[in-house]
């Protein structure tokens, strides 16, 4: 899908990008704060604003250089801060934060599906809800990885023995940098992984 570049395509993507990233982190904001930590919320991150939100590397260029290069595009967005000690449930409400995230991309996907599924769109309009279908799915299963800081290690560690936490913690403690490495030296791995993950959901959305 994203092998045919142009500054349309562009404009789809990073409108996608910047909505879904903002719905993404907002999400994980709310629900620290339902669950008592008022961290992420006093720096402002419990909007819609995509400028409190994006990585311009991780969120922007990361994911444009990938579709330029003709693969599949991941990216990920800003941490936002959470304070453990707050939350109830300690790490299990920490598992529930993270899946705050993915879940609201997986239910945008689920939305896009059933308007690709019960209207006929043709054209631009085909164009943006396809790629905001399939960029959701993909913001969904990069971001359940099991790999700190990604929203996936957030469950993975509140279920993970006392030595993996360990192991977690110290990985975490490098924040983005890891993904940027990991990515770059696993992409031939991560990429095709993604792209598989994401084909079988966008079927089972479709039907």
């Amino acid at each position: 899908m994203f092998e045919d570049i142009n500054l349309q395509v562009i404009c789809i993507v990073l409108g996608t990008l910047f909505v879904s990233t903002a719905l993404h982190e907002m999400m994980h904001a709310y629900v620290a704060l339902r669950l008592g930590d008022d961290l992420a919320h006093s720096h402002g991150r419990i909007t819609l604003n995509p400028l409190k939100h994006i990585d311009p590397i991780l969120t922007v260029v990361l994911p444009l250089a990938l579709m330029l290069l003709g693969s599949t595009p991941i990216l990920a967005a800003k941490p936002v801060p959470i304070n453990v000690s707050r939350l109830k449930g300690r790490e299990m409400g920490m598992a529930l934060v993270g899946l705050a995230g993915p879940v609201t991309n997986l239910a945008l996907a689920c939305v896009a599906a059933l308007v690709l599924r019960n209207i006929a769109l043709a054209g631009l309009m085909l164009d943006v809800v396809a790629y905001f279908f399939y960029i959701n799915i993909g913001l969904f299963v990069f971001n359940m990885l099991p790999l700190p800081p990604l929203d996936g290690s957030r469950v993975l560690y509140a279920v993970a023995p006392e030595p993996v936490q360990r192991v977690m913690e110290q990985i975490e403690s490098y924040g983005i940098m890891v993904i940027i490495l990991f990515v770059s030296l696993f992409y031939s791995v991560i990429g095709p992984l993604v792209f598989s993950w994401q084909q079988a959901i966008a079927r089972v959305l479709l039907g």
